[in-house]
């Protein structure tokens, strides 16, 4: 990726906040926080998760307002009551968890923002500008879909075209890449310094401290809602040291690994087709195994056919043909508390609406797939007191970060929620977990704890197939990684995983190429020139 833009614009301050303090019950989330930000520069903000960054711009953004402290526009104090508030002095925020209405259209949302049209909505005219918008800036999605039917990454396109159809002039982006493939990442990047060229001033916010170094002008880490560093310039800074000042202690990136010596296969997909929520084919012949005590690994780019994968192998998802086993048994569009008592654990990517209920407690949360046995059952009787206890056990040992067992998850950061569902799979010792963008939104040492946890899992037996965007998380944790494009598996890659090579060779695979034979071909014809349906694909091998 090119070095990082620089800026000469250090006079000029579209946002500076001073002294900011933000409370919420038990915490104090922003502990008089200063943070300036430059015209024509890409800011990044850093911390772990808690640490308060995504509460400091909800507060420039007009979602909260602060107990204490200063919020400068353009060198004029400004106090903001609402989001529109915040839209009208050109500051405009894509949030990790969307604000988008399921049921509405794509068009239709960005229209919600708008003070135009007001009585005629002229539909077919608006969907034409968005679709020109988003072929303008790479972020194509169909403006007639409605959003619950697109994917995640789909629902954050829409968010940042809603942004730029409003015409923020500051626009803060939380995890603006965590569903891009790396193609795609650049392509951001480019979109990103065509604005910052243009006058544009950008917050960004990431836990991906790769990208950070590569698109940021200046750095400011935030470690438990204090600044520990302000407005670093990045040039000489390295990841190490990034790392060090979000969390307070040297980060590992790559966790050793024992050798993989598989035992027998726990699950096992034989020419798998489905449909999407519109109705359209999903998967289209997935064939594959994942063996006792090794992970594998599914790359592609967002809406290819993970999600609907997973939920067919737990029972979310209706299968139309084919058959999956789990631990020699058909679970084949059985209900899900059957996959469940077979032994699987599914860590979904939208933790917030298919992994939690977010308005019950984490005691609630973490009992939902143990409360209807002992200890926690007793016949028709829930032991209430053993369920908090184990809890408590769970909060500590996961280190959730929350008041007490009885706070909603739904006023969890994104870390903490994970840490929520993660302890909830987990602790029933499962021999197979589906983990779904399992890091998605942790910070660095977060994401350390995670893979740990996984790698555990994996010496105790378990089989894991990971789906994850982030092909760094599939180098350090797989032992093998498959691809997938359009719903059929494009190619495998084993051996030496983490090369130059397979970098290239998999984002190739994410991009429409398939092995065949052992060499990359361009699949010119979606019906199957070069393969039919089902068909296993070649595999490369890197010794």
């Amino acid at each position: 990726m090119p070095p990082p833009m620089s800026t000469d614009n250090t006079a000029i301050c579209p946002v500076k906040m001073v002294g900011i303090v933000k409370r919420f019950p038990g915490i104090l989330a922003n502990d008089h926080v200063d943070f300036d930000l430059r015209k024509g520069e890409i800011h990044a903000l850093l911390g772990e998760n808690g640490a308060g960054k995504s509460t400091l711009m909800n507060v420039l953004a007009g979602l909260y307002r602060q107990e204490g402290g200063t919020i400068l526009v353009n060198n004029k104090p400004v106090s903001f009551s609402s989001p529109r508030d915040a839209i009208k002095a050109g500051i405009g925020m894509v949030h990790q968890h969307f604000m988008l209405v399921p049921s509405q259209t794509v068009t239709e949302n960005i229209l919600l923002g708008m003070e135009e049209p007001r009585f005629f909505l002229r539909l077919k005219e608006f969907d034409a500008k968005v679709a020109e918008l988003g072929e303008r800036f790479g972020m194509q999605v169909d403006p007639r879909a409605k959003v619950w039917q697109l994917s995640v990454g789909e629902q954050q396109r829409v968010e940042l075209l809603k942004m730029l159809t409003l015409g923020a002039q500051v626009l803060i982006m939380d995890e603006p890449t965590a569903v891009l493939a790396p193609q795609e990442i650049e392509a951001l990047f480019v979109t990103l310094r065509a604005m910052v060229a243009e006058g544009k001033s950008i917050i960004f916010i990431s836990h991906k401290l790769q990208e950070v170094m590569a698109i940021a002008d200046r750095v400011t880490v935030l470690r438990k809602g204090k600044v520990t560093a302000a407005g670093v310039k990045m040039e000489g800074v390295t990841r190490q040291e990034l790392a060090r000042l979000m969390v307070g202690r040297d980060v590992l990136f790559k966790l050793d690994k024992t050798p993989c010596n598989p035992g027998e296969p726990v699950l096992t997909l034989e020419d798998v087709y489905a449909e999407n929520d519109k109705g359209l084919p999903s998967l289209r012949g997935v064939s594959f195994q994942v063996r006792a005590g090794e992970v594998v690994g599914l790359a592609g780019v967002a809406g290819n056919g993970q999600v609907e994968l997973t939920q067919v192998i737990n029972g979310l998802r209706r299968c139309t043909q084919g058959q999956v086993r789990l631990n020699g048994k058909e679970i084949t569009n059985r209900p899900v508390l059957q996959a469940i008592q077979s032994g699987m654990s599914y860590i979904p990517e939208d933790r917030t609406h298919v992994g939690s209920s977010p308005n019950l407690s984490i005691t609630d949360n973490v009992i939902m797939k143990s409360y209807r046995q002992p200890p926690i059952a007793h016949g028709w009787v829930l032991d209430g007191a053993k369920a908090e206890h184990i809890a408590g056990e769970l909060k500590d040992a996961y280190e959730i970060i929350a008041p007490t067992i009885h706070t909603p998850v739904r006023l969890l950061s994104g870390g903490n929620l994970q840490r929520v569902i993660l302890a909830r799979e987990i602790s029933g010792h499962p021999t197979f977990i589906a983990a779904v963008q399992p890091t998605r939104g942790l910070d660095v040492g977060a994401i350390e704890g995670v893979h740990r946890l996984l790698l555990a899992q994996r010496e105790a037996g378990a089989a894991i197939l990971l789906v994850s965007e982030e092909l760094e998380e599939l180098f350090s944790l797989s032992d093998r990684i498959l691809v997938i494009y359009e719903g059929r598996i494009m190619g495998e890659i084993t051996g030496e995983l983490d090369t130059s090579a397979n970098v290239e060779t998999i984002g190739l695979m994410m991009t429409g190429s398939q092995y065949v034979s052992g060499a990359l071909k361009e699949e010119m014809n979606r019906g199957g020139e070069n393969i039919s349906p089902g068909q296993p694909q070649g595999m490369v091998q890197h010794d």
